[in-house]
């Protein structure tokens, strides 16, 4: 039962060959899969010098974003190398080989666990949570915003006594910066949905496992380094595109998979412009201070 770990890459070949590297020699990984998706500048002459017996690099036709990228890699594991369980990783991720293995062990001890994955360590969002449950409309909007997210800690997250003292736990959603998925269930369920570029997709992955019959797991003794904004920084440099990336990407996970109405639809749009707003003021705040500093 083979286990092939699938990188995506854009733009970021150097990230991804450092945490090539990092993990080539790991027993626990039988294949490495780059898929560079359609990079603009020079990644796909650089991740070729890192193809070798153990690592293969393929590329996208075009950039259709992180679901379709990854969906390509996962299904070329499966048919190429004949993958049980693909770990999908970020670039700017770096985790140990127990951490892999452990992982693994629980996918293969529990045929319906469908994703499995560890603590996320991030330097820069150290309050958020490693795996949350699937919420209704309302709780994504509050989840949205810097403020309210706080302020509803304990209603949008599950309690402190139900992840505390458990070596692993099932939860609903977990961080895709790293996932190992079951192939079986990723083939079921439909994997990622490609009509989104962007943002979103832990938890559409989440319900498309629930709704096939698939548990998620998250490895509570076991975490990963996640290096924040390394790789989507170097594809979507400013913060305003990337929050408007991530609003139309919400929207459309609330109109097909939350069905919700125009009402609604208009909510989340006055919702979105108040955090858009906030962000904007975030980013001429940090350009005075820069200007002030210099």
């Amino acid at each position: 039962m083979k286990t092939v770990c699938v990188i995506l890459n854009y733009n970021d070949a150097k990230t991804v060959g450092r945490l090539v590297q990092g993990i080539r020699s790991y027993a626990c990984l039988d294949r490495i899969v780059i898929v560079d998706n359609a990079s603009t500048d020079n990644s796909w002459e650089r991740l070729l010098m890192l193809q070798d017996e153990k690592v293969s690099v393929i590329r996208a036709g075009d950039n259709g974003g992180y679901g379709a990228g990854n969906n390509l890699g996962i299904r070329f594991a499966i048919k190429r190398f004949e993958a049980a369980y693909v770990l999908v990783c970020n670039p700017d991720v770096m985790f140990s080989e127990e951490c892999v293995s452990q992982m693994v062990r629980i996918a293969k001890n529990h045929s319906d666990v469908g994703v499995v994955s560890a603590k996320m360590a991030d330097s820069v969002y150290t309050d958020w949570k490693n795996g949350w449950p699937l919420r209704c409309f309302w709780g994504e909007l509050l989840a949205m915003g810097p403020i309210s997210r706080r302020i509803f800690n304990s209603v949008l997250n599950y309690p402190e006594s139900y992840l505390s003292g458990k070596k692993a736990a099932c939860v609903d959603v977990v961080h895709g910066s790293m996932v190992l998925i079951n192939a079986k269930a990723f083939k079921e369920c439909g994997g990622y949905d490609e009509r989104i570029f962007l943002y979103q997709e832990e938890a559409v992955l989440a319900r498309r496992m629930k709704n096939a019959g698939y548990r998620t797991v998250l490895v509570l003794n076991q975490e990963y380094e996640h290096q924040h904004g390394i790789s989507i920084g170097k594809s979507v440099k400013n913060a305003v595109a990337r929050q408007k990336m991530r609003e139309d990407s919400v929207m459309y996970y609330f109109r097909h998979y939350l069905h919700i109405g125009k009402g609604k639809q208009l909510i989340a749009k006055i919702w979105f412009g108040l955090i858009r707003a906030e962000t904007i003021l975030g980013q001429m705040a940090k350009g005075l201070s820069g200007i002030q500093d210099t």
